[in-house]
C-alpha cells in the first residue's frame, strides 16, 4: 500500500472557498482544496502555506488546525492503474489570505483556482477532501475527526 502525506487550505472568505481544480491524471478536472504532498522533512504547517502559494498565487497564514483525514483508496480505484491502495492522510488547516494575486499554478496540476460561493460547492465534480474539509470548517469537532464522506455521483476520491 502506498501512503500519502498531505495539507489542505481551508479558506472561506464572506461566503466563498478557496478551491483549486485540479487536473487528473488521466486529463480530467475536479475541484479539491488548495494543497497536497508535505515533502520529506517538511512541516505540514509550513506545507500547507507553500501549497497555497503554489496553486493560486496568494499568500496564507495558518489560523488553526482543523483535524486529521486518513482515507484508504483501493487499487481498482486509483486513477493510476498498477498502483496499489494508497492510504492518504489528510492535515487540514484553516488559512487566512494575506496578499498575492490569483492565478493558476505554473507548470503544475492545478488548472485554475477560484473564490467559489459555498451553496454552489454541492452541484460541482469535486474530491471528496473538499467535503471533509468544509465539514470540519463547519463543525469544528473537538476530536478533529469527521465522518467519512462517500464517493459516487459528483464526489471522487
Amino acid at each position: 500500500m502506498d501512503l500519502r502525506l498531505a495539507a489542505y487550505a481551508v479558506c472561506i472568505e464572506e461566503g466563498r472557498a478557496l478551491l483549486a481544480r485540479a487536473v487528473r491524471p488521466d486529463g480530467g478536472k475536479t475541484w479539491t482544496l488548495p494543497g497536497g504532498r508535505v515533502e520529506h522533512a517538511e512541516d505540514p504547517f509550513d506545507a500547507v502555506i507553500r501549497e497555497v502559494a503554489e496553486e493560486t498565487g496568494l499568500e496564507a497564514v495558518v489560523e488553526r488546525l482543523l483535524g486529521v483525514d486518513s482515507r484508504v483508496v483501493p487499487a481498482a480505484e486509483r486513477r493510476l492503474p498498477g498502483r496499489p491502495a494508497l492510504q492518504n492522510v489528510g492535515i487540514f488547516y484553516e488559512v487566512r489570505i494575506t496578499g498575492g494575486r490569483l492565478r493558476p499554478e505554473p507548470n503544475g496540476h492545478t488548472a485554475e483556482p477560484a473564490w467559489t460561493p459555498l451553496p454552489d460547492v454541492p452541484g460541482l465534480s469535486r474530491s471528496s477532501l473538499l467535503d471533509i474539509g468544509l465539514a470540519l470548517a463547519r463543525t469544528a469537532p473537538a476530536t478533529g475527526h469527521v465522518a467519512p464522506v462517500p464517493v459516487g455521483g459528483l464526489i471522487e476520491h
